[in-house]
């Protein structure tokens, strides 16, 4: 059997998408009531974001722990297993709702933290099973899944929340339901469709690599000190921090200038649009023109959204700001996956895709604990211009790469 066959990899990755689906959307649902539950439940308004800085630090931790494993349980198993660790954090949170303990809702979501992780890890997976010609569009075909959380994600929310309502719960803990029964829905569709396992189709494709031979596993250091990996992490780690950041805040910038709930929905739905509706034309332009010029137009749309997002309080000019940083997000986030990916032999990929989403998941905590004081101190105009600060160094080291002529992708069209 050809273990490289496209229509494999198509089944694969058809599978993963689905999964992010499915995934997604209940981590999505839950997103949107977390300031509401934090506040309520701590009974003070300061802490409303701990359950989403919470819940960011579980993803963080719970990548690296799921990403290592995963080259000793296969890729399969290892996603399914945190999955399941996701399902049982989902229903700890969902005690903690009912019986009204904050401790035990943090504690919930720093474990259900590692069903998320395992959604998100399945880009890789989905790269691993693709020449590298196509890794840009397998890792964006994931991504698009998110389209179907943040649509469906916050509709679930109302008709869940009736839900827990007849069961005698407070409406709140609806989505917490709704995240055990995607995760194990999730778990289903990875035992049934990912077979063979991705690791053993990107060790056969690794064999053959003309850019990353197959051979034993550099130590971490040598891997983060290659230019590639530290150009890939920096944009992921980066452009998602920046995002993030800036997102949490706009809602309290739109609320004081007096706007309604329904324009600051349409405002943030703009963005999460942005994020990821055009994943597959992200994925087309990473494979078409390669990884650094996609990374390169998406800092730099993020540079200028964050600079256009404080220079308007109304309503259009801040939906498109926000719709464009939800585009260098993507550009940023899908290339950068792809070019991490290249950078890597089969040996090395599991543990290092681990660390890069802890640090993604440290720098959302960061961001959405950060934001908060930038704002309160400083204002929404400092938080743009502090983003924008933020995404400079992504251009500095794809300027370097340029340089050095080290885009793997234009090195295999050579």
């Amino acid at each position: 059997m050809d273990m490289a066959a496209p229509r494999l990899a198509r089944r694969i990755t058809l599978a993963l998408l689905v999964v992010q689906s499915l995934g997604s959307a209940g981590s999505i649902g839950v997103v949107t009531v977390a300031a509401i539950v934090g506040a309520e439940l701590s009974g003070h308004a300061v802490l409303a974001g701990a359950p989403g800085a919470t819940y960011q630090l579980g993803v963080a931790f719970a990548a690296l722990l799921w990403g290592g494993l995963s080259d000793r349980l296969g890729r399969r198993n290892a996603l399914s297993l945190g999955l399941g660790c996701g399902v049982i954090g989902a229903f700890g949170a969902l005690l903690g709702v009912i019986n009204g303990s904050f401790a035990l809702l943090l504690l919930g979501l720093v474990v259900m933290g590692s069903g998320t992780a395992s959604v998100q890890l399945g880009r890789f997976a989905a790269a691993e099973v693709h020449p590298i010609a196509r890794r840009g569009r397998a890792v964006a075909t994931v991504v698009l899944g998110g389209t179907f959380g943040s649509v469906v994600g916050p509709t679930l929310v109302a008709p869940t929340g009736q839900i827990a309502s007849g069961f005698g719960w407070t409406e709140l803990a609806g989505p917490y339901l709704t995240v055990m029964v995607m995760f194990a829905l999730s778990i289903l569709v990875l035992q049934l469709a990912l077979r063979p396992d991705p690791k053993a189709i990107g060790e056969a494709i690794g064999r053959a690599s003309p850019v990353i031979a197959a051979g034993p596993a550099r130590s971490l250091r040598q891997i983060l000190a290659d230019p590639m990996v530290r150009t890939a992490v920096v944009t992921v780690v980066l452009a998602h921090a920046v995002m993030v950041g800036l997102m949490q805040m706009t809602s309290l910038h739109m609320r004081e200038h007096q706007h309604t709930l329904a324009g600051i929905s349409l405002v943030i739905s703009s963005h999460v649009f942005g994020m990821y509706a055009f994943s597959m034309v992200t994925g087309w332009l990473t494979d078409r023109w390669g990884r650094l010029p996609v990374i390169t137009a998406g800092a730099i749309i993020t540079v200028a959204s964050c600079l256009a997002a404080p220079l308007s309080p109304h309503l259009v000019p801040l939906a498109v700001a926000l719709f464009g940083l939800g585009i260098g997000w993507n550009l940023c986030y899908v290339a950068g996956s792809a070019l991490l990916s290249d950078a890597l032999s089969p040996a090395e990929k599991a543990r290092t895709q681990g660390l890069n989403d802890l640090f993604v998941g440290l720098a959302g905590a960061t961001a959405v604990l950060s934001s908060g004081v930038v704002f309160a101190g400083a204002g929404y105009a400092v938080m743009g211009v502090v983003g924008a600060a933020f995404t400079l160094p992504i251009l500095v080291l794809v300027v370097w790469l340029r340089r050095h002529r080290l885009d793997p992708l234009r090195t295999v069209a050579g």
